[in-house]
Parts: C-alpha cells; structure tokens; sequence
C-alpha cells in the first residue's frame, strides 16, 4: 500500500490508498469490494487534469470521494455515495472556476468527516507533479 498524506488547518491526516493509475484500474475501481477498512482508501490518478464524475455501479459499501487538483488542494467532498447509486457524482461543486481534477481519492463512508478531510487542505503525494504541488513530497 501507498500513503497519501493530507495537511491543513494545523493537522495532517495519512490514508493508506491503493493506487488506479490506468484506464483499467480507474474503470473497476472499488467495484464489488465488501468491505473498506477506516484509514483506508483508493488514489485515483490521471494522466493530465480533466473534469470527473463518478458513480457508485456495482459498488457494495457507500463510500467518500475525495476530488483533488493539478496542485494537490482538495476541491471538493461528496459525503457518503449510495451503494449502486449511478447517479453521476461531479468532481467540482458548482460554480468552481477551476473543475479539473488530476486525483479522486474514495474512502469509506464517513471517513473523510472522521479523519477531518476538507475542501483547502493538501495532499502530499509523488503522483502530484512536484514543481507545481502546494505541499512536496520529503
């Protein structure tokens, strides 16, 4: 497993993420999983930003998605994702200026509440491009 660490507002919080880093992985995603343990999650990663939106086919346990740009700032929180919902869940809240996304990071359900995941924090992470990444990787 791969960390993903997360700063801001006097606190940093690690996930334990599992990497989908390719079309086939981004594609079954946590699909079919029974269960996802706190502290846990899957790292969505794109080649280049692009705007996203998710759906929950196929996916067993309700999950939080976690919607991170080019620099490594969260965007943006979906709370709690029904199980087999296919309602397309956008990467962007309304109104964002900038709704490229570069990483989604899905976690269980009320894991991002728990552990203090919010919009302006940053991840720490080596699939952030380094020269424009608001927090780099040690």
């Amino acid at each position: 497993m791969d960390k993903a660490l997360f700063s801001g507002g006097g606190r940093s919080v690690e996930v334990a993420v599992e990497i989908a880093d390719d079309a086939a992985e981004r594609a079954r995603g946590l699909m079919f999983r029974r269960d996802l343990p706190q502290g846990s999650g899957m790292l969505f990663i794109y080649e280049h930003p692009q705007q996203v939106a998710f759906w929950m086919r196929n996916t067993l346990i309700p999950l939080d998605m976690i919607f991170i740009d080019a620099r490594g700032e969260v965007r943006h929180v979906h709370p709690m994702a029904k199980p087999l919902d296919e309602s397309s869940v956008p990467g962007a809240a309304i109104g964002d200026p900038a709704p490229e996304r570069l990483m989604v990071l899905e976690v269980p359900g009320g894991d991002a509440a728990r552990l203090g995941i919010s919009p302006g924090m940053v991840l720490s992470h080596p699939g952030i491009p380094q020269q424009q990444a608001r927090a780099r990787c040690s």
